[in-house]
């Protein structure tokens, strides 16, 4: 299990570091999902940020297992922020990278 734990936790920093990078360097492209749901550019860009960092702590906490818990919980608060987002601004199926990322982090969690 803890092959498929590191596989996802890497493909988890991956996804994030790049969506995070994209959109705190206020990228259109990283801003539009953002913007679609009525998130203002500057908190979409401290969005970005956190995602970023996060993802630096998933990819240190390959080498040190007990440092997983904060970017994982910080990064399942932020998807379950971005579903809320979603349906509020009322297009669900937009919301569905978010509930893909929540449901492999919620793996990473249980699997640590």
């Amino acid at each position: 299990m803890n092959t498929t734990h590191n596989v996802i936790v890497a493909f988890l920093a991956l996804i994030f570091v790049i969506s995070g990078l994209s959109k705190a360097s206020g990228n259109e492209k990283g801003l539009s999902g953002t913007r679609e749901v009525n998130v203002k550019d500057w908190i979409a860009r401290l969005i970005g940020v956190v995602e970023a960092l996060a993802a630096l702590g998933l990819v240190i906490g390959l080498r040190f297992t007990w440092m997983q818990w904060v970017p994982l919980l910080v990064l399942w608060v932020t998807m379950a922020g971005a579903i809320y987002f979603h349906f509020r601004a009322n297009k669900p199926k937009t919301a569905f990278p978010a509930f893909f990322l929540l449901t492999l982090l919620s793996i990473a969690i249980v699997t640590i």
